[in-house]
Order: C-alpha cells, then structure tokens, then sequence
C-alpha cells in the first residue's frame, strides 16, 4: 500500500493540500524574473520569484514585458520571453534508474533552450511540442518563436 498517497489522500479530504504540495518532487527552480510572470501549479496561479521551485504540470506565463528562466534538475535551461506559456510535461532525472524524459509543451511567445544532461544521456528522450510540430532535441542550443 503506497502511504504517502493515502496520507495525502487524507491531507486533502481534510482541507489541507498545501502539505501535499510540499512531498512532491521539484524539477527546475526559477532563476530569474523581470516584469510580469506567473506560474500555475496545482491550480493555483503564483507570482513567479526567483528561487521558486517547480513541478511537473507547472505553467509559466509571462506578461507584455515579462521574463522568466528556468534551471532544471539536469542542468537545462530554459529562458521564456514576452507573452510566452510554456507548461512542462514531463521531466524525469533519474540517470541511475534510466529514467529520463523531459517533454514541455510551448504554447506561445519566445523561448531560448540550452539542453542539460537528458539531452546528452538520452537525446531521444527530449521533446518541445509547439502548436505547429514537435521538436525532437539532440543536444544543443536553440531558439523557439510562436506567433
């Protein structure tokens, strides 16, 4: 019986989710924020400020003049422009089990990628999907516009 989700089953029937929120694995930690940025995690919609953590599922989304970069677990890192929305898929840094992925989704805006450790241990195993195609990661540095 898995009891980290019973008692987070529990913690949530009682009213209390912010203590489930805090067992959950982070993925990336914010670096930098300039102007409006807000990142929507577990339904709700934070101010993003530098040092926050991040999870899986999370949505960052600037404003009009807003910035955020993003450093991830593997040492990616993934600066997101003006009027961006990026939400993260999936991301697993686990090299000593061969479990690694890391899938974001880019809805628009701008976005800058320089590619960390999954992309080197496992290429095929990073993938950018954006409205209009999927773009598979060999390692590398790159940029990202959507209109």
């Amino acid at each position: 019986m898995n009891y980290k989700m019973l008692f987070c089953t529990a913690v949530l029937l009682a009213g209390l989710p912010a203590i489930c929120l805090a067992s959950r694995d982070s993925i990336a930690f914010v670096d930098s924020v300039r102007g409006e940025a807000t990142i929507e995690s577990a339904g709700r919609s934070i101010p993003a400020v530098a040092n926050m953590k991040m999870f899986t599922g999370d949505l960052v989304r600037t404003g009009s003049k807003g910035s955020v970069g993003l450093i991830f677990d593997d040492d990616s890192v993934v600066a997101i422009g003006p009027e961006s929305e990026l939400q993260v898929e999936e991301f697993l840094f686990h090299p000593a089990e061969d479990e690694l992925s890391f899938v974001a989704r880019m809805f628009k805006g701008t976005f800058s990628f320089i590619t960390g450790q999954i992309a080197k241990l496992a290429p095929e195993k990073v993938r950018l999907e954006t409205p209009e195609a999927t773009l598979g990661v060999r390692g590398t540095k790159f940029a990202v516009e959507i209109k």
